[in-house]
């Protein structure tokens, strides 16, 4: 179990567990399951409305969630959230190469996650 943690700077932060490894259960389905008001638009990658900032609560670990999608990829370039380095680094390491990822797209592990989003 993963315990993933929604913060926004309206809302009163929401703790909620997470089954890591389920291989469907992005970040978005997630907060929808449990009423967390995420901002998203297409809800497969495309649009970029769903942006969070993720982190490790574990100070010790780095890698939050798996490497990302190719849709996640393009979105995060084009809004300059990444770059052709760090893509390039990311495929080598099969590590995350930013805090920020797409909440559609990113499957939760097992790990104890913040995830920050802004809200209207």
């Amino acid at each position: 179990m993963a315990l993933i943690t929604f913060s926004s700077h309206l809302h009163k932060d929401k703790t909620v567990y997470a089954v890591a490894g389920s291989l469907t259960q992005t970040i978005l389905s997630l907060a929808k399951e449990n009423h967390i008001p995420i901002d998203f638009g297409c809800g497969n990658g495309e649009c970029g409305t769903c942006l969070v900032k993720v982190s490790s609560v574990d100070t010790k670990r780095s890698p939050m969630g798996g490497p990302l999608t190719d849709r996640e990829i393009n979105v995060l370039k084009e809004m300059g959230h990444i770059t052709q380095a760090q893509i390039e680094q990311m495929r080598v390491d099969d590590i995350p190469p930013t805090q920020w990822r797409l909440a559609c797209q990113m499957i939760v592990r097992d790990e104890d996650i913040l995830v920050e989003y802004p809200s209207k």
